[in-house]
């Protein structure tokens, strides 16, 4: 009965075609966030000029790709599910599901400069001033937002015109272009921000002022299907902001270690990109299936579970000693410190393993809670996948890079 429920919705939820259109989709991510881990490394001298400015980069990757991952797994779901119309009117689920989006991304952008302030004066971590800090955050956030919504919106139709899976592209894409144009932003934005003069930042001041008004009024005036996503994304991503700020943290006070190894820099972007996605891809598929009746939110996770669970170590095997072999060679080409290659294909298997056990534990936990206690799995799993691996991500690079190049 389960398979014919997949079978009627036009969806082919096995078989190897899916495996290798993730596999594809992910080496071609991992490919394109190493110019996002490029980038990382050759603003080294940015980062230490700013302070506090790496506290900022590993939460705003994460949440543009987040927010645009609830995106396209809501959409996805509603596609199985027979709902989807390429259609941007009000209390349509393409349109609702978009300016839903944008408010998150604003609102979140706020969140991510107050908390990133507070840690830093509670850890003693150096940083720029608050004002200065909420007007980067939000307007690059902002930016890229768009950005990264518009790619989203994009992928969602093609895959509905094409009757592609949206679960297997969905996340990885999304993250993918949240690495390449956030980091730009971020730090161009703050490197013009500190250079302005003060009336200058008071101008954009007001600009962020009217930006935060616009998405609480349209807060209160959103669809009912716009306020389910608001109840749900907002309560989940303004916590799970802390986990990508510490990340950061790590990173900031790890930051001459990273620097002497700059190779390091590269990687993470790529790292988290590939990891993440990995986890993303996970739980968009188990969130469907459980919407579709074929998983079940049990204790110990079904056969279909654990089938994808083994997809995502042969991903793994696949890209992680290419993630050390690319960030290795980036940074040689670019005249970058590097510890050499068999030292990076270590690290980035070591940490790259530890990592995808932990996600793919998470992953289906979060989605079986978040169905048992009556909520949509899709607003939960890839944000908590994609904040998790910031925290996770950073600690296992830092502790594996710790161990190897001691």
């Amino acid at each position: 009965m389960k398979l014919a429920i997949a079978e009627k919705s036009g969806c082919p939820l096995r078989g190897h075609g899916e495996f290798f259109t993730g596999l594809w989709t992910l080496l071609i991510s991992v490919s394109l966030s190493f110019i996002a881990g490029i980038y990382l490394g050759s603003v080294s001298a940015v980062l230490i000029l700013i302070p506090g400015l790496m506290v900022l980069v590993t939460p705003s990757i994460n949440m543009r790709g987040a927010i645009a991952g609830i995106l396209t797994s809501r959409l996805s779901s509603s596609m199985h599910l027979g709902a989807f119309e390429a259609k941007f009117g009000r209390e349509t689920e393409l349109g609702d599901n978009l300016r839903s989006s944008i408010i998150l991304t604003v609102i979140i952008s706020v969140t991510l400069a107050v908390f990133g302030k507070i840690i830093c004066l509670v850890t003693g971590t150096e940083v720029i001033g608050i004002f200065e800090m909420i007007i980067i955050s939000v307007i690059s956030g902002t930016l890229a937002g768009f950005i990264v919504t518009a790619v989203g919106i994009i992928i969602s139709i093609v895959c509905y015109r094409k009757s592609w899976n949206l679960d297997m592209v969905g996340a990885p894409i999304v993250t993918t272009f949240g690495d390449i144009v956030t980091l730009p932003f971020l730090v161009g934005t703050a490197i013009i921000v500190m250079q302005l003069p003060l009336i200058g930042k008071i101008i954009l001041g007001v600009v962020v002022l009217v930006m935060i008004l616009w998405a609480l009024l349209s807060m209160r005036g959103a669809t009912k299907k716009m306020r389910d996503i608001l109840r749900e994304g907002v309560p989940l991503l303004i916590p799970l902001c802390l986990l990508g700020i510490i990340a950061g943290v790590l990173y900031s006070n790890n930051l001459d270690s990273l620097i002497a190894s700059a190779a390091v820099l590269i990687l993470i972007s790529p790292f988290m990109n590939g990891c993440g996605s990995i986890g993303g891809i996970l739980t968009s598929r188990i969130g469907t299936e459980m919407h579709m009746g074929l998983v079940d939110s049990t204790i110990i996770p079904q056969g279909l579970v654990w089938k994808h669970f083994g997809e995502n170590y042969l991903y793994a095997v696949m890209i992680l000693p290419l993630m050390g072999l690319l960030a290795h060679y980036a940074a040689a080409l670019c005249g970058i410190t590097t510890p050499g290659l068999v030292p990076m294909i270590l690290l980035s298997v070591t940490a790259g393993f530890i990592v995808v056990t932990i996600m793919n534990l998470l992953g289906y936990y979060t989605a079986a809670l978040t169905y048992r206690l009556g909520y949509d799995p899709d607003n939960f799993g890839v944000p908590v996948m994609t904040s998790s691996i910031d925290l996770i991500g950073a600690t296992s690079l830092i502790f594996v890079m710790a161990v190897l190049f001691m």
